[in-house]
């Protein structure tokens, strides 16, 4: 087992630091009920830093691969993750879903905002955003699905009211 990586946000943004490492997808347990295995590694990258307004965030990457389970065939499915996002740091508890969009700089509203804390665990941070980032329902590409495959060998040849016909003659 290994020591999770905490950090205090507005400090770590404030000097501009910046942390990295790999954490296994095994590590993170809310990822285990969308994905079809626990094999695979995350690397991430974490940069504090402040806009020109004095607004702490931090630039959160992510890059991996992982199983997802496909929804047409059911069958395991690599998956790239490729995470790029920054998170503004505010320091108001009490904010409610309006009051953080107006508080939101200008300019910077495609930019999600998380509450700082002074024990913000890294490892809880990049799992929510790789959850965010995984798609609803996730397919083969067209064509590439198990399952799809599979139905057109079966009707292959077949007309579709074959069997309508076959039931008209007796």
């Amino acid at each position: 087992m290994y020591a999770r990586p905490l950090i205090d946000s507005l400090d770590f943004a404030g000097k501009g630091r910046e942390i990295s490492g790999e954490v296994p997808v095994a590590g993170l347990p809310r990822l285990q009920d969308i994905l079809e295995n626990q094999q695979g590694i995350f690397s991430y990258r974490i940069r504090g830093g402040s806009d020109h307004q004095g607004n702490h965030f931090l630039d959160v990457s992510v890059t991996g691969r992982c199983q997802v389970r496909c929804q047409r065939c059911m069958e395991g499915m690599d998956f790239p993750v490729l995470l790029d996002t920054r998170l503004y740091l505010r320091d108001q508890e009490s904010l409610d879903a309006e009051e953080l969009l107006s508080d939101i700089p200008d300019g910077h509203e495609d930019h999600d905002s998380i509450l700082a804390e002074v024990h913000l665990d890294v490892l809880n941070l990049l799992e929510e955003e790789i959850v965010l980032g995984m798609p609803i329902a996730p397919k083969h590409e067209q064509g590439a699905c198990h399952a799809a495959g599979e139905r057109n060998r079966q009707l292959e040849g077949r007309h579709p009211f074959a069997v309508l016909d076959k039931l008209r003659r007796n």
